[in-house]
């Protein structure tokens, strides 16, 4: 059984326990925590899971070591994420709000995946333009936006809301600042998240997971691409409040300008530009056949 199934279990068992349909008897003689623990099961919105504090701070811990032990495991990164959020993700809300294209955003809560998103339309758009550079970025790195986890441990619907939004354009900064989804250029990236947004988990990313790099992958990262992630996340308009799609059609150098974003040093990529232009081009003349 996985954390997360034991934990679900354990919260739909107490949920059982305390509900209406317990034996009255049993109800009034429990412990009073789970009394109150049965109260505050309803799930605020889809997907929800609240949990009490015992099982956030197992699950906190659990998901921690196992996001360690193997990165790839998207649901414990995605259960991590959403545990450690809620300090910072009022301050992100609160910056959409001071936007009136984070307003936009928050009113629309638009979602980014291959059913929103037109790749097709994307790939007709002249190259410079950042949908055409989206769905480059999307053919050289073999990846699509169909894998982002949802949000399972933030109450608070709006809340969980902007942290499914920043999940689900992490692809967008990749994008935007040029960096494919190798282990070093994705840690690059969460120094820059970190910086840009403070989200908890993008530090913890970023302060254990070079353990896991070669000590010359490591001496580059350091040397080479945290000053410049740093740097320029830190002093770059918060991306939290970007309208990506309604930008589709824009210039990718004057958006980088306007966010204050600038290159980083040459990452390593597997496939060459070229090779993944001529894939868009394609689609786009698939696309328009």
């Amino acid at each position: 059984m996985s954390l997360v199934s034991f934990v679900l279990r354990a919260s739909q068992q107490t949920t059982r326990y305390a509900g209406a349909g317990a034996p009255v008897g049993r109800v009034l003689t429990s412990p009073a925590r789970w009394r109150t623990r049965g109260v505050k099961t309803q799930p605020a919105y889809e997907g929800h899971v609240p949990l009490n504090w015992f099982e956030a701070g197992f699950l906190t811990l659990g998901s921690a070591f196992m996001s360690l032990a193997n990165p790839r495991r998207g649901d414990m990164v995605a259960a991590l994420g959403d545990l450690t959020s809620g300090p910072v993700l009022p301050r992100l809300r609160d910056a959409m709000l001071a936007s009136a294209e984070g307003r936009e955003i928050l009113k629309d809560r638009p979602r980014v995946n291959s059913e929103t998103v037109d790749m097709n339309k994307l790939a007709q758009l002249p190259e410079g333009t950042f949908g055409n550079a989206y769905v480059t970025w999307l053919e050289r790195c073999g990846v699509t936006p169909d894998t982002r986890e949802p949000v399972h441990y933030v109450d608070d619907p709006e809340l969980a809301y902007v942290m499914q939004r920043y999940r689900e354009c992490h692809d967008f900064y990749h994008c935007i600042v040029g960096m494919p989804v190798n282990v070093e250029s994705e840690l690059a990236l969460k120094f820059f998240e970190f910086a840009n947004l403070g989200l908890p988990m993008a530090g913890f990313a970023a302060a254990f997971g070079h353990l896991r790099l070669t000590h010359t992958k490591r001496e580059r990262l350091f040397r080479e691409f945290v000053p410049w992630a740093v740097k320029c996340g830190s002093s770059a308009q918060s991306l939290i409040t970007v309208y990506w799609e309604k930008r589709w059609e824009q210039n990718i150098e004057d958006m980088k300008k306007e966010f204050g974003i600038w290159d980083p040093p040459e990452p390593r990529w597997s496939r060459p530009l070229s090779e993944a232009k001529a894939a868009a081009a394609k689609r786009a003349q698939q696309a328009s056949a």
